[in-house]
């Protein structure tokens, strides 16, 4: 008895349920949509796009949401639109049952700035390039000489995640410079010298080299002493003195 009690109890409740969800999707697909809200989530911290660029866009693009039937906005083209612009890394947009569209926003993170003879940009933690904004400003290791792009997304993007993991040499490597033949030189914050890595090949067995003589001869001359440090000769350090 408590058994068939428990049966009946079960399938009026899955009844119940069905009923309701196609209820509230009936008076969600006749609803009107009452407003956008729109998050950007890492806004704290980059300032690439507002929520009022993305309100522009959407506008521009005849997607505005507001005061349409919701069964008429397409979630998926609001997304695959906004995605378009060059700032943004992630879009997800959905309805909620009170006839409201949210927006949740990504924007990319630019990990070097190329100020380069062939144009100036960022290139992303993805490995894909942004232009440069009016508004802020990323405060990572600019790139400037002959740039080529198919450099800076392949090489130097390498390079730039292996700083932005590198605590030590995050911190030390301020400027990159790149010559007509993609020799590379580093400026560094910390002492007046340069340093010549050559290549972009095996940059972290040379930098590793330059560490140990950080470590272990800097202390005894001083920061002052050189004026150009060289890696690019295999397992050796060229020093010139000022």
């Amino acid at each position: 008895m408590i058994r068939i009690i428990s049966i009946v109890v079960a399938t009026l409740l899955f009844c119940y349920i069905v009923f309701v969800s196609f209820f509230f999707r009936e008076i969600r697909q006749d609803s009107i949509c009452q407003d956008l809200q729109v998050v950007v989530k890492d806004s704290l911290d980059k300032h690439f796009v507002s929520e009022s660029d993305l309100v522009s866009i959407l506008k521009k693009a005849g997607l505005d949401p507001i005061k349409r039937p919701m069964a008429d906005v397409n979630t998926d083209r609001i997304e695959t639109e906004l995605l378009k612009n060059e700032m943004i890394a992630q879009v997800e947009a959905y309805k909620t049952p009170s006839g409201i569209i949210k927006l949740e926003v990504m924007q990319k993170m630019p990990i070097l700035r190329i100020m380069g003879v062939r144009g100036s940009y960022y290139v992303d933690n993805l490995g894909t390039t942004m232009p440069i904004s009016r508004r802020y400003a990323a405060h990572v290791p600019i790139v400037s000489g002959y740039v080529e792009k198919e450099l800076a997304v392949t090489d130097l993007y390498k390079f730039a995640l292996f700083l932005q993991e590198n605590e030590f040499w995050n911190d030390q490597i301020e400027q990159i410079y790149v010559y007509p033949d993609n020799d590379i030189e580093l400026i560094p914050r910390v002492g007046n010298h340069r340093i010549m890595l050559g290549t972009l090949d095996e940059f972290e067995e040379k930098l590793a080299n330059l560490k140990l003589f950080y470590e272990q001869a800097i202390p005894k001359v001083g920061w002052e002493k050189y004026s150009m440090i060289n890696l690019k000769y295999k397992n050796q350090i060229v020093c010139t003195k000022k």
